[in-house]
């Protein structure tokens, strides 16, 4: 579909990830961003009827919220972009990770049902998919991985636990795990699309920031069917061509504090992969995201633009 004025409600904009999808969609004359007042933006009667109007609905929205406005959604015929992790490993949505697989922007472009990947998930999946893919990993391999991310990831409730003067938390001098206790929401779906049959061991972290997020996965040494050099090679290849994605060169050089800074791709779109041997044959994946980009807003963006038949990259920075 191709529109110069194509509608598009973002339904619960006043959360961290609609907020952010609004100031970047702020401008663009090609598409007609609709509103609710305040007072009726919570009215489920005003929320279905925006719903009904627009031709792609971006649910920012808790899980159950989302189902519903996804049945409203496919009663009138309206596409939707979900952002929560209500359907993502649901069989009759389209996984909304442009860079996963060859067809999967086709797939996007002509699905009535996207479901938005999740923060930490991106990262994962970005990393391991194409070693998965190539025989370099095997896909029951025994993995950890251990994410790191800025408490904007924890929605309203948690930036003003972090933010609040009273909490202390904003002089932490270090990072909190978290979630240690249970099967963590984003499992399923880090698993599914890794292209792995044994679940990572997940081990996320919230530090004193606001955005930003950092992935890392250790390959202990003969787990992978090749070295560093070998595994760089393919997520070069495979992402060589991909505008959001950038896998920096090895340099074999050693790392200063500031080499890993998960803040180092805030404010965009974009996400960044590192390679790092180690002589003893261990190497270290490391992705890069803001979580409120790539890893949330910047790719519902992303979606919402193939399903509109745009250039995927209008309107997102980085």
């Amino acid at each position: 579909m191709s529109s110069n004025r194509a509608k598009v409600y973002i339904d619960g904009h006043v959360g961290t990830t609609g907020l952010r999808i609004r100031d970047w969609l702020r401008g663009r004359g090609d598409l007609e961003v609709l509103d609710l007042p305040e007072a009726t933006r919570k009215d489920p009667s005003a929320r279905r009827a925006r719903v009904d109007e627009a031709d792609v609905a971006v649910l920012c929205l808790p899980d159950d919220a989302a189902r519903e406005a996804a049945e409203w959604a496919a009663a009138s015929g309206t596409r939707v972009v979900d952002a929560s992790t209500a359907h993502r490993v649901a069989e009759d949505w389209a996984y909304g990770l442009p860079e996963l697989d060859p067809g999967r922007r086709a797939l996007i472009g002509s699905a009535a049902r996207v479901s938005n990947p999740g923060c930490y998930p991106s990262g994962f999946v970005l990393l391991l998919r194409p070693l998965v893919d190539a025989g370099v990993l095997a896909s029951d391999s025994p993995l950890a991985v251990h994410a790191l991310s800025g408490y904007s990831g924890g929605g309203r409730a948690l930036i003003e636990r972090w933010e609040s003067p009273d909490s202390g938390l904003g002089d932490l001098p270090f990072e909190a795990p978290y979630a240690l206790e249970r099967t963590h929401k984003h499992i399923p779906e880090m698993t599914r699309y890794a292209g792995l049959v044994r679940e990572p061991q997940f081990l996320p972290a919230v530090g004193p920031f606001r955005c930003g997020m950092r992935v890392q996965v250790p390959i202990p040494a003969g787990l992978s069917a090749g070295d560093g050099m070998r595994v760089h090679e393919v997520l070069a290849d495979r992402y060589a061509d991909e505008p959001f994605v950038r896998v920096a060169p090895q340099t074999g050089a050693a790392l200063d504090e500031w080499a890993l800074d998960p803040r180092a791709c805030n404010d965009t779109n974009r996400i960044d992969l590192h390679v790092y041997s180690h002589p003893s044959g261990h190497v270290l994946l490391v992705a890069i995201l803001d979580n409120l980009g790539k890893g949330a807003s910047g790719a519902a963006i992303q979606n919402l633009n193939l399903m509109l038949g745009l250039d995927e990259g209008v309107g997102l920075p980085g």
